[in-house]
């Protein structure tokens, strides 16, 4: 069953869109527009795949997936996904390393309990209980005052959607690799989570919610580097993070076609 015409209809007014706005992007008639949104026609590839970059939405969930009945698809429970993860010989949780080399690695073995077995492990006292923690090592500036070299201690999320915007998330992504941001979770209006760095000589950008395999917390971080008090930064108030959204709403409009 295609819900091509129903899904049509749903995001163009999600989008705040009328049928001429799409016609006019897509060069082609209102009455194109009515005649997909009632079943009575269905767009060329070549329109198709305009309607899914203007409504910012993939081929296969366009055309196979219910959305306005059951939520974006980035949504939906994913399958049981089975996390390594590495205990001492009193059967307590360490926390596994992935440090810049074995990135890369990480990205192909993350599921695989003998790539697992061979990255360092540790633990540290004081953390809460009841969660499952990894650590990554940084690289580049991009969140200072972090810096490369820094371990980021993450909590396991087990779901994008849990994702709580303005907090800082390791992501384990295939488009991106791991990276370390701000993130603004935005999967619910467009399926994309949108990430933001602390150094504001890097632009943001957007992920797609499907190209995340792993999400962390970041709940601490080891560095041996000592902040100069001078340099110290102010923590982000909520204003802070009020204007930080204001930003991001306009850059994201800017993004829009």
């Amino acid at each position: 069953m295609s819900y091509l015409a129903s899904n049509l209809r749903y995001l163009r007014k999600q989008k705040g869109l009328t049928q001429q706005d799409l016609a006019d992007q897509l060069e082609v008639q209102r009455t194109m527009i009515s005649a997909y949104e009632d079943g009575r026609s269905e767009p060329k590839l070549s329109s198709l795949l305009k309607i899914c970059t203007i409504l910012e939405v993939g081929i296969e969930e366009l055309l196979e997936h219910d959305i306005e009945n059951e939520g974006r698809k980035v949504l939906q429970k994913r399958n049981l996904q089975i996390l390594t993860i590495a205990a001492d010989e009193s059967d307590r949780e360490n926390i596994t390393w992935v440090g810049q080399k074995a990135s890369a690695g990480y990205l192909n073995g993350f599921a695989d309990p003998e790539f697992m077995e061979q990255l360092p492990q540790f633990h540290l006292p004081n953390l809460p209980k009841h969660a499952t923690y990894r650590a990554f090592e940084l690289a580049g500036d991009s969140m200072l005052p972090l810096i490369a070299g820094t371990i980021i201690i993450g909590s396991y999320v087990e779901h994008p959607s849990e994702i709580k915007s303005g907090r800082t998330y390791v992501l384990v992504t295939q488009s991106e690799g791991i990276v370390y941001k701000r993130v603004f979770n935005y999967l619910a209006e467009n399926g994309k989570l949108f990430l933001v760095s602390d150094n504001d000589h890097y632009k943001p950008y957007e992920v797609r919610g499907e190209d995340v395999l792993e999400v962390w917390e970041a709940k601490a971080f080891i560095s041996t580097d000592f902040p100069n008090p001078g340099d110290k930064k102010k923590s982000l108030s909520l204003s802070d993070l009020g204007e930080m959204l204001k930003d991001i709403q306009e850059d994201l409009k800017k993004l829009k076609p």
